[in-house]
């Protein structure tokens, strides 16, 4: 027999099963302190109910509010649970706000694997990769039309607004280290650049054509971070010194690189053959210690980042429109969208982690 132990009275909805876990009670009312977001009487809904509320939203996106609620408290037969009508956690949400969401988000974002963990490291780096997100759509509401635009496609308009999001993933784990989001209005280094304080002189950076950017890639460096990007086919850089590798050293905006050419080929199910050409720029510069081949194969870890996008947007949101109608409830959504995504990888790797040596 399994005994569940929950929260006394009004707060007793305030759980979420196993990720209660990852997500304990004093947790959340710590955030709940710093943002100033405790209610200011004793409610039927207090608060702390509110935050598992929404993400249990975020856990079945595909139900209404009431039936999420059921499946809150699913668990709690026989204890004087509050019934609540829709608007009632409506009303719930717009109280809460998105800030202590997105500060519970910050709290629980980081590093997951273990310095020891295998795949989540190269050398003594941790390696972390950027990426951007522009396919989360938000319902076509006035007031998101007025915050994220209209996307126009090759036949008109399309049928509903997207953002775009930003994360900062650790590619063993796939654990989110920060996000950012807003219009599409910005690019990729606009939100990138509010994650620079993330990285520092133990992470190794890697980044798609996308992040093709000298002051970016510049910035980069100045954390101390190492990086590994794609080049576009475009640029042309100096040659400054051809390496025994065939690789060459160069600088963008100041900062020493080494450029690697490399062909790549990708052998399909059915037989095809693809072929394509890879320019990668470095900070890594002696050949001997990180040899071209072994850098082009660690630039394929970048697409952990796109398998954290697949789990977040159809895995977990199952392709779905965001439920909020205007801005502030885009964020709040989101927010516990992301922090629901971390707790629920965090489980992930310490499961992988129970059995030693297993690569992420």
């Amino acid at each position: 027999m399994r005994t569940l132990t929950v929260a006394q009275g009004i707060f007793a909805p305030g759980h979420l099963g196993e990720l209660t876990k990852y997500l304990p009670f004093e947790l959340v009312d710590a955030v709940l302190t710093e943002t100033g977001a405790v209610q200011r009487r004793l409610r039927v809904l207090p608060s702390r109910v509110g935050v598992y509320f929404l993400l249990a939203l975020s856990l079945f996106p595909h139900l209404g509010y009431a039936k999420v609620w059921d499946k809150l408290v699913a668990g709690l037969a026989g204890l004087p649970v509050a019934v609540p009508s829709e608007k009632a956690l409506r009303d719930l949400r717009r109280r809460l706000g998105s800030v202590p969401l997105k500060a519970l988000f910050e709290v629980v974002a980081g590093p997951l694997a273990q310095p020891r963990t295998p795949g989540a490291r190269y050398r003594y780096w941790r390696t972390v990769a950027f990426d951007g997100c522009s396919s989360i759509k938000v319902p076509d509401a006035e007031r998101n039309r007025g915050w994220f635009g209209r996307a126009r496609v090759h036949l008109g308009w399309a049928g509903y607004p997207t953002l775009r999001l930003m994360a900062l993933v650790e590619t063993g784990s796939r654990g989110l280290l920060g996000a950012a989001f807003g219009p599409k209005s910005h690019g990729e280094a606009h939100y990138a650049r509010q994650l620079m304080h993330l990285l520092g002189p133990e992470t190794l950076v890697l980044a798609d054509r996308g992040f093709d950017n000298g002051k970016l890639l510049a910035q980069f460096a100045g954390t101390g971070a190492q990086f590994l990007v794609r080049l576009t086919s475009k640029r042309r850089l100096p040659t400054t010194q051809r390496l025994p590798d065939g690789s060459y050293l160069s600088s963008i905006c100041s900062v020493q690189v080494r450029i690697i050419e490399a062909d790549v080929t990708a052998t399909c199910t059915d037989g095809t053959r693809m072929h394509d050409g890879y320019r990668l720029v470095t900070t890594l510069l002696d050949p001997e210690q990180d040899p071209s081949e072994a850098l082009v194969r660690l630039y394929h870890e970048r697409w952990e980042i796109e398998s954290a996008y697949y789990a977040l947007r159809h895995t977990l949101m199952q392709g779905r429109v965001l439920r909020s109608t205007d801005p502030s409830g885009v964020e709040q959504e989101l927010w516990a969208q992301l922090t629901l995504y971390q707790l629920l990888r965090t489980v992930m790797v310490d499961a992988i982690e129970s059995v030693p040596g297993t690569d992420l």
